[in-house]
C-alpha cells in the first residue's frame, strides 16, 4: 500500500503535496487482435486499457442475453420475482429457432433453471419466456432492457429482443458490453457464479457451456459467447488473478477458437503489466493535528473518506504524486466524516483519483473566550 501522508498542517494549511521517487515504467504496445472491435476493462476502477473501435456499434449475438439475465437478477433482488417461482412457458418460446434449452409449450420452468438455460446453454426459447414473464411480452421487456442501457451508461446500445435474434436497430458496443458485465459482476456476484458453470441439463440434453475460455484458464469465470453471421464469434470473458478482476470483450472474429484465442491475448496482457492497487483506506491518516480555530479542542487529524483503488501500470507506485488540499483555517464546528478538502493521486501527469478528506472525529465550537483569543490569533496569523 502506498505510504501514508502524514504532515502537520500547523505548517502547511493550504496545500499538501507528496511527490514519491519517480521511476521510469516501460509499458510494451498493447496486442493487436484479429477482431472488429475490443476493450479490455478493470473491474474494480473501470479503467479501460486497451481499446479499439470500442464505441463502433455492432450486432451483438447472443451477447445481448447478458441484459436479459442482469434484469432477472434485478427482478430477484428487488423481490419481484423469486428464483423458484414457475414460468409457464408459450408457444413463442417453444418456437424459438437457433440455440436453444429445449422448453416444451405448455409446461412450467423455475426462473432458476431459465437463466441456467440462458446463460450456459444460451437458450432463445429461455430468453423469451424470461421476458414474457418479467415484462408480459419480449417487446415490453425491450423497453426494460433500453431503459437498463441507459442507467448503466451503455449509451450507444439499443435492444430489440431478448436474445440477440438478427434485428435492424438491435446494436451495441464493445465498451457497453464491458460496463454490463462489470454491472453483473459487482452487483449480483450470486448470480454471476453461474456464467462459470460448464454444463447444464435440463430435458435430458446435457450441454456444455460455449465459453472455451472456463477449460483452458482457470482464472477465468465467465461470461457469455456470442455468435450469428452478421455479428461473427463474439466473447465478453472475465478473469481474476491476485486480486486483480479483468473484462475483455472480443467483437468480431471469425471462429470459435479465435474468440477464445483474441480474449486470451487480452487478458493475459493486462494481468502481465498492469494491477489494481488500493493506495489508500477509508479512516487512513492524511494529515495529523491540523489546526482548528474556535472549536473546543485546537486540532483534528484529518483521514481519507472512502478508499482509493487505482489501476496502475506494475511498477508504477514508487512513481505516483499526492496531493492534499485543505481549507487554509478550519473553523469550528467540525463533524466526524464532513469533508474539509480533496486528496488527489496522479502518475506521469494524469489525475487518477480525487476524492474527499474528511475530519476523523467531531470538534464542537469552543466556549466565548476561547473563540475570542482564536479570533485574536487568527488575525495575527493572517498579518504574517
Amino acid at each position: 500500500m502506498l505510504k501514508k501522508l502524514v504532515l502537520s498542517a500547523y505548517l502547511f494549511p493550504l496545500f499538501l503535496a507528496a511527490t514519491l521517487v519517480r521511476a521510469e515504467v516501460m509499458m510494451p504496445s498493447p496486442p493487436s487482435l484479429a477482431a472488429e472491435s475490443w476493450v479490455l476493462m478493470d473491474a474494480a476502477t473501470g479503467r479501460v486499457l486497451v481499446e479499439h473501435n470500442a464505441d463502433e456499434q455492432l450486432p451483438p449475438a447472443s451477447l445481448t442475453k447478458m441484459m436479459t439475465s442482469y434484469i432477472v437478477a434485478e427482478e430477484i433482488e428487488q423481490g419481484s420475482i423469486d428464483h423458484d417461482d414457475p414460468v409457464p412457458i408459450s408457444v413463442t418460446a417453444w418456437q424459438m429457432g437457433g440455440s436453444k434449452m429445449f422448453v416444451r409449450e405448455g409446461t412450467e420452468v423455475s426462473v432458476i433453471d431459465l437463466l441456467r438455460g440462458v446463460i450456459i446453454q444460451s437458450g432463445n426459447d429461455a430468453s423469451v419466456a424470461l421476458a414474457e414473464f418479467v415484462a408480459g411480452s419480449e417487446d415490453a421487456f425491450a423497453d426494460l432492457m433500453n431503459q437498463q442501457a441507459s442507467l448503466l451508461g451503455m449509451d450507444n446500445s439499443h435492444f430489440e429482443n431478448a436474445t440477440g435474434w438478427p434485428a435492424e436497430g438491435h446494436l451495441t458496443t464493445a465498451r457497453d458490453l464491458a460496463l454490463l458485465a462489470r454491472a453483473m459482476i459487482r452487483e449480483h456476484p450470486e448470480h454471476y457464479d453461474l456464467y462459470a458453470e460448464k454444463y447444464f441439463e435440463y430435458n435430458g440434453i446435457k450441454q456444455p457451456n460455449r465459453n472455451r475460455l472456463l477449460w483452458r484458464d482457470s482464472s477465468v469465470d465467465g461470461i457469455k459467447t456470442g455468435h450469428t453471421e452478421a455479428a461473427g464469434y463474439c466473447l465478453v470473458a472475465s478473469a481474476e488473478r491476485d486480486d486483480m478482476r479483468l473484462i475483455s470483450v472480443v467483437m468480431g472474429t471469425d471462429s470459435e477458437s479465435a474468440r477464445a484465442r483474441e480474449s486470451q491475448k487480452l487478458l493475459s496482457y493486462g494481468f502481465r503489466y498492469y494491477e489494481t492497487a488500493q493506495v489508500y483506506s477509508a479512516g487512513d491518516i492524511l494529515v495529523e493535528d491540523n489546526r482548528v480555530w474556535y472549536g473546543e479542542t485546537d486540532s483534528v487529524d484529518l483521514i481519507s473518506g472512502e478508499d482509493v483503488v487505482l489501476t496502475l501500470p506494475r511498477g508504477a507506485r514508487e512513481s505516483l504524486e499526492t496531493k492534499v488540499r485543505v481549507e487554509p483555517a478550519l473553523k469550528a464546528p467540525l463533524e466526524a466524516g464532513g469533508e474539509v478538502g480533496r486528496l488527489t493521486v496522479s502518475y506521469q501527469g494524469e489525475q487518477l483519483a480525487d476524492s474527499p478528506v474528511v475530519a476523523a472525529e467531531t470538534v464542537p465550537e469552543g466556549g466565548f473566550f476561547s473563540r475570542l483569543w482564536d479570533a485574536i490569533l487568527l488575525f495575527f496569523h493572517n498579518l504574517f
